[in-house]
């Protein structure tokens, strides 16, 4: 999870919402990833979705169940709807996402065998991204 903080400290600092997020397989990080939607002008580039990409790349195939996606922030339903699809073994996020999280709209995207640990540095996920939108009212 530290990981994906540093990859959320990247995105914040590239004006992007600062969500970061790593796949992990074979004990190994295999793919690295924030949001990158202002940069490329693309409201899917979410770090979720660019890092199932970027693992499924590594892996030269579409499905991750032997690996584990840590993320900063519960992902929105589009992302959940691509970890289903990609049948990834374990999900790990930290801070929960009360208004646009999955939980709320889709609880049972997620492949039926995919196992989910909430919470992790939920502290410091949830102030990175707190931080990021005071500073952007404040700019506003």
């Amino acid at each position: 999870m530290r990981q994906a903080l540093a990859q959320a400290s990247m995105a914040g600092a590239r004006g992007e919402v600062p969500v970061g997020a790593v796949v992990a397989c074979g004990g190994r990080i295999i793919a690295r990833a924030h949001n990158l939607t202002e940069l490329l002008h693309d409201v899917t580039a979410h770090a979720e979705m660019q890092a199932i990409t970027a693992a499924a790349n590594e892996l030269q195939g579409k499905y991750l169940s032997d690996c584990t996606l840590y993320v900063t922030v519960e992902p929105c339903v589009m992302c959940a709807g691509a970890i289903g699809w990609s049948q990834l073994g374990r999900l790990v996020y930290g801070a929960s996402d009360e208004k646009r999280g999955y939980r709320r709209f889709a609880p049972h995207a997620l492949h039926p065998k995919t196992t989910v640990t909430t919470g992790v540095l939920e502290a410091e996920c949830r102030e990175l991204m707190q931080s990021f939108f005071k500073q952007k009212r404040k700019e506003g």
